[in-house]
């Protein structure tokens, strides 16, 4: 049975930082990525990695602040979120792909977790 768990949401000022975990199993995996979905916004890319290559992704709005890395020994990623802005503010949700040919697109990814809130205080 494949599960994808996320943790580590929460409230934060602006300015602050929060580190998102996820850890999938059930599966060979090639790749983990995240995604968020604001209030009354379509759900959007925010970063993955890809295991093969080592390759990773960022969406424009949060490179340089964001940072995700993976547990090698396992099937589990982080995302490092500093200098959060209130636009950051998401349920953010993990996703993990047996193929990781177009790692920003949600198609790619057939396993999800059930999301973790994220709110960035002005």
């Amino acid at each position: 049975q494949v599960q994808v768990v996320e943790s580590g949401g929460g409230l934060v000022q602006a300015g602050g930082s929060l580190r998102l975990s996820c850890a999938a199993s059930g599966r060979t995996f090639r790749a983990m990525g995240w995604f968020r979905q604001a209030p009354g916004k379509e759900r959007e890319f925010v970063a993955a990695r890809g295991w093969t290559a080592g390759s990773t992704v960022y969406a424009d709005s949060v490179k340089g602040r964001f940072t995700v890395s993976r547990d090698n020994a396992e099937n589990t990623i982080y995302l490092q979120m500093n200098s959060l802005k209130p636009e950051d503010t998401a349920v953010y949700y993990c996703a993990a792909a047996i193929v990781a040919a177009d790692l920003p697109s949600d198609y790619e990814y057939g396993y999800w977790g059930q999301g973790t809130q994220v709110t960035v205080s002005s």
